[in-house]
């Protein structure tokens, strides 16, 4: 019989849990500082400043390729980014994705896996952000990274239609209905470059799943030998 008085995030990867947590605790200082609950009058300002300070800019890559310099301070905004969000909202509608994606992702690929394609992917937006957007417009949210973990997801979702001798392009309906939607609003709301970053974690997503799901790495030997 199962426990009534279980945690729900007992069945969460911890790893999962512990994003979440680091992600919502950074948007409730902002919230409560900027409502003067803590911080002082400065506190206010928290939020803009840890944009600034942790934010993404395609002028930032640009600059160390330019220089051949990789200082740590720019090099940090290529993770940071994903930790701060614009406003409540987004955070919340992050923690949500990464709270679902991210036990799917878990539990059939481990906790190291959620890890590495949340940081991967994020890099992964970023560096597409940079090349393909370029400009001076900040990127910021943890959309890129959730987005990989979408990748992932799919990834596992191919996989299994593939078994079963299923039509395998079904399994990319989530993200071509996520990508639809954004479209929309773009075509409403006046449109964003963020999508690029987005697309590219789920494609970074996708890819590393090659190499990080359960024997993906002995298929992949496996197909090199063939083509030989």
């Amino acid at each position: 019989m199962q426990d009534q008085n279980q945690s729900p995030f007992n069945a969460l990867p911890p790893v999962v849990v512990a994003l979440v947590i680091v992600i919502i605790g950074i948007e409730a200082m902002f919230s409560f500082g900027a409502r003067g609950y803590i911080g002082g009058p400065e506190a206010v300002g928290w939020r803009l400043n840890a944009l600034q300070e942790y934010g993404f800019g395609p002028q930032y890559f640009w600059w160390m390729w330019e220089n051949g310099t990789w200082p740590f301070d720019l090099l940090k905004r290529f993770v940071t980014y994903a930790f701060v969000h614009g406003a409540f909202t987004q955070a919340v509608f992050v923690c949500v994705f990464l709270l679902a994606m991210g036990k799917m992702v878990g539990e059939a690929m481990g906790e190291i896996a959620v890890v590495l394609i949340f940081i991967g992917s994020a890099i992964g937006g970023a560096l597409a952000y940079a090349l393909l957007v370029g400009g001076n417009v900040a990127l910021f949210g943890g959309f890129p990274a959730v987005y990989g973990l979408i990748g992932g997801f799919t990834h596992l979702l191919w996989l299994s239609l593939a078994t079963v001798g299923a039509q395998q392009y079904r399994a990319f309906t989530l993200i071509a209905f996520l990508m639809g939607v954004q479209l929309l609003f773009g075509l409403i709301f006046g449109g964003s470059p963020e999508w690029v970053a987005d697309l590219a974690g789920f494609v970074t997503g996708f890819v590393m799943s090659f190499f990080l799901v359960p024997g993906g790495w002995a298929r992949i030997l496996q197909k090199l030998r063939q083509d030989r």
